[in-house]
């Protein structure tokens, strides 16, 4: 199986590698998501350490089960060869009615076949108020007219 765009990255390429994991986390179908990781991917998120394909769908589920009303923006920070960098940053509430923000980045590293074959994710998060969010389109893919993550200041 191959995932395009297939390493050695461009520009172009890098920013529509990004644009395609931005959409399918904003899908939150882990097990569609979780194909686009190698079988042995291995990723560091928080205090989470995932190890391969079953364990990240896994990951994601336990997310977006508590992670509710997830809307993501990830923009391209620089890349190289088979490696990207993003900024990210995501809402979502919990449960209780609580809205949160979360900043980070992400190291990519990518297999020859497209897939991702390690992730390293740094993920700060704040409390917000409901009147402080702003990603607001529909859940899942985020609108092609809609502002882009530097468009926030963040």
């Amino acid at each position: 199986m191959s995932r395009p765009p297939l390493p050695p990255f461009n520009e172009q390429s890098a920013i529509e590698k990004v644009r395609l994991a931005e959409d399918g986390w904003n899908s939150r179908d882990a097990a569609k998501v979780a194909q686009a990781y190698t079988l042995d991917t291995r990723w560091r998120n928080r205090v989470e350490f995932v190890s391969n394909r079953a364990d990240a769908e896994a990951f994601l589920t336990r997310k977006w089960n508590r992670e509710l009303d997830y809307r993501l923006i990830k923009e391209l920070w620089a890349f190289t060869g088979n490696r990207i960098a993003v900024r990210y940053a995501y809402e979502y509430r919990d449960d209780s009615g609580q809205w949160f923000r979360a900043y980070g980045n992400e190291n990519w590293e990518f297999a020859e076949d497209g897939l991702m074959r390690a992730r390293h994710a740094s993920i700060n998060e704040q409390p917000i108020s409901e009147a402080e969010r702003k990603f607001h389109w529909p859940l899942g893919r985020r609108p092609d007219d809609h502002p882009g993550l530097s468009s926030f200041g963040f």
